[in-house]
């Protein structure tokens, strides 16, 4: 069974993402977040294998929450979610150390196959992003550089 915490802002956001993915059978969402914050607490009392992170939250964000998860926890996931497919962003939240980076825009498909990508190790980019990859393929390791 795969662990999941849904961290983003928007109440429908995470409801939606929540009902999508408990209807996977070997996925249990086991806690929503509003922010940042919220997420590092949940990461460290709850050891999900994954954590869905929007970016842009408050009081902290998603960077920064990504961040500190990837220091103190190491073995969690963390797939980025957001409205925003600009490279600036996917680089950013690559270089504090998420798996994955998927938009808002993605199907359900689509985010059953970046769990399942990033829990085999791999780095996964959606469609939408896909084109930002080096060697063009969506399953490979993405440079993280400019």
């Amino acid at each position: 069974m795969v662990k999941l915490v849904i961290a983003d802002d928007h109440f429908h956001v995470r409801e939606a993402w929540s009902w999508v993915l408990n209807q996977v059978p070997e996925v249990k969402v086991i806690a929503q977040c509003t922010n940042g914050r919220e997420a590092i607490e949940a990461a460290r009392q709850l050891q999900p294998d994954i954590i869905l992170m929007d970016i842009h939250m408050e009081p902290i964000n998603g960077l920064e929450a990504t961040r500190v998860i990837r220091e103190s926890l190491p073995g969690i996931k963390i797939i980025a979610i957001s409205v925003r497919a600009e490279r600036s962003y996917v680089h950013q939240m690559l270089r504090n150390g998420a798996n994955g980076y998927v938009t808002k825009n993605s199907s359900s498909t689509e985010m059953v196959n970046a769990i399942h990508e990033v829990l085999a190790g791999n780095t996964y980019l959606c469609e939408e992003v896909g084109q930002f990859r080096e060697d063009g393929n969506p399953f490979s390791r993405i440079s993280v550089r400019d």
